[in-house]
């Protein structure tokens, strides 16, 4: 105990008394993952600038303490939190929020993210450039950080461009004989002496570092794209685990302290088209995909699929989110999840409980409102069980305009072209589809409170991809909501559990069913606290955290300190 106040002390002088948590109520949400799940910390550490960071990480190597340097808290899988009885010695969560600049290099062709900035800060510092991040939608809007993203391989609904990766970074490691090493691979020109170092970026004034630009490192996945039309692969083209992309920081999941990424930067396309695709027959939908891979000359920008039954949960129980981004833009999402925390924190200090009957009552005055979907979309809905969302650019769109034509000449599917409020509406629409099953598990009152949500990808050639639960299981769900990034074959499956179900059991048959189909899971949200690293991905973390100091745990692996 005198020890720990002895650190807590020293901590405090580097950032300031009122930036070191320790109360419980104060570091919950913190220490609580976006879909559940809450474990101890000692404290969480808000440092204001990258000198504060360092010196705390310091503190930490020297008093043995396990870390977990945590971004927006934004991840599906609980990547970013602790979680069980602990891991064997204190441990500190160290947030980077307050570092969120946003540096544009090389005439805003890449751009230098610090831990706290946001995919939605990067957008806006690109704009002005007329170019854009890797990922638009989604992350973006929930305020996920760009080093998050990196760290996770997230996202990749963007058919070019791919999921989050750099090869050029800024990052702490914990050597074997517990040395705190700052690595600068940056491809900035920064002094040896670390302090100094992070004293010149946190102004900004550095120079690009030309010899090192020379290693040809990468700050996206360059073949991506490539991967993805190999169609008769039996390979998934991205999942978390693929060797491929994982360097350094890209894939780490926390077990490195990350200072800074560089990320490469894409040009806005001149003039996109959004068609609204349904059909009734799943291949109708892979001779598309076949088609679009094999002979398009031009990639779409994204394909994503809706099953009609994630349609009808996200029309019920996202319209509130909908509603909020349409009206008040995607900046507002991140600050809805930040009051809606605090008030939850108000309730419980209250003795209210966590706010269920207030998301009740707005959830019912919601419904009230006009329906708030597109007309045609609405009626897509009750014809076709099978959503597709196709986005081209510039030259693509008289290729995607004549191919539908052709391909829906047999009656097997159907297209329209959406106006610019159609396209916005049905891909909103689409992107809050990843929170309503938690949304109902909130407001419901039927008593169900299980969800067991499952991020795959499946083989290129598996033209039986839409078989998203096996026969034998049916009985035992409530819903089964699918959709994703069809044309990669990436699919988030989430089963609501029936009252009674062993989530543990459920989970384990599917995840047997999905080994049996050459399936690859997670494809995008990592390991986390869900699921198993595999041979691989544990040699990777052990390489890169030899003493297990960084997110102790992850991956279902050893929490204790060395591995032990």
């Amino acid at each position: 105990m005198e020890q720990n106040e002895e650190f807590l002390a020293a901590v405090k002088r580097i950032v300031g008394r009122r930036h070191v948590l320790t109360a419980s109520s104060a570091t919950r949400r913190f220490r609580s993952a976006f879909r559940g799940g809450i474990g101890p910390a000692l404290a969480v550490v808000r440092p204001g600038s990258l000198v504060e960071m360092w010196r705390v990480l310091e503190r930490c190597i020297e008093a043995r303490k396990a870390v977990i340097m945590q971004a927006a808290n934004t991840g599906l899988t609980g990547g970013s939190t602790p979680h069980g009885p602990g891991c064997g010695r204190d441990l500190v969560i160290i947030s980077g929020m307050r570092l969120n600049r946003v540096f544009p290099v090389d005439c805003g062709r890449q751009a230098i993210c610090l831990p706290g900035a946001t995919l939605w800060k990067l957008e806006r510092t690109l704009a002005r450039f007329g170019r854009e991040p890797h990922s638009v939608l989604g992350s973006t809007c929930f305020g996920a950080t760009v080093i998050g993203g990196i760290c996770n391989n997230s996202g990749g609904s963007l058919v070019r461009r791919g999921p989050a990766y750099t090869e050029m970074a800024l990052f702490a490691q914990v050597s074997s004989t517990w040395r705190l090493q700052l690595v600068n691979h940056l491809g900035a020109s920064l002094p040896d002496a670390p302090e100094e170092a992070l004293a010149l970026l946190d102004r900004g004034e550095f120079e690009l570092d030309a010899e090192s630009c020379a290693e040809q490192r990468r700050g996206s996945d360059a073949d991506y794209a490539a991967r993805v039309r190999d169609i008769a692969s039996s390979e998934p083209s991205r999942y978390n685990e693929d060797w491929r992309r994982l360097f350094e920081t890209s894939g780490c999941a926390g077990k490195l302290a990350v200072f800074a990424v560089r990320v490469d930067a894409f040009p806005k396309d001149k003039e996109t088209r959004v068609f609204y695709i349904g059909t009734n027959e799943p291949a109708a939908l892979n001779r598309l995909r076949r088609t679009i891979l094999t002979e398009f000359l031009s990639l779409p920008v994204s394909a994503e699929y809706i099953h009609r039954g994630a349609f009808d949960m996200a029309e019920d129980y996202g319209k509130e989110i909908f509603l909020a981004i349409r009206f008040l833009g995607t900046g507002v999402v991140p600050m809805l999840r930040f009051a809606q925390e605090r008030l939850h924190e108000l309730r419980r200090f209250m003795g209210l409980g966590g706010g269920e009957r207030g998301g009740r009552l707005l959830h019912t005055l919601v419904q009230f409102l006009p329906n708030h979907l597109p007309e045609r979309v609405r009626t897509y809905r009750e014809r076709f069980e099978h959503h597709l969302l196709l986005k081209v650019a510039d030259a693509g769109i008289e290729e995607a305009r004549r191919h539908l034509r052709i391909a829906g000449a047999d009656g097997a599917l159907e297209a329209f072209e959406c106006t610019p409020r159609e396209a916005n509406g049905a891909f909103l629409h689409r992107f809050v589809v990843a929170g309503a099953a938690m949304r109902f598990l909130e407001v419901q009152r039927s008593g169900i409170r299980e969800i067991v949500p499952i991020d795959v990808a499946l083989r290129p050639d598996d033209a039986q991809w839409h078989e998203f639960e096996p026969q034998d299981l049916r009985s035992e769900l409530h819903a089964s909501l699918s959709y994703g990034h069809f044309l990669c074959h990436v699919f988030h499956l989430d089963y609501i559990l029936r009252p009674g179900i062993d989530p543990a059991v459920v989970k384990e048959r599917l995840t047997t069913w999905l080994d049996a189909r050459g399936a690859r899971y997670p494809a995008e949200h990592n390991v986390g606290r869900l699921y198993r690293a595999g041979p691989k991905l544990e040699a990777f973390y052990r390489k890169l955290d030899p003493t297990n100091t960084f997110n102790p745990g992850v991956g279902q692996t050893s929490a204790r300190a060395e591995w032990r």
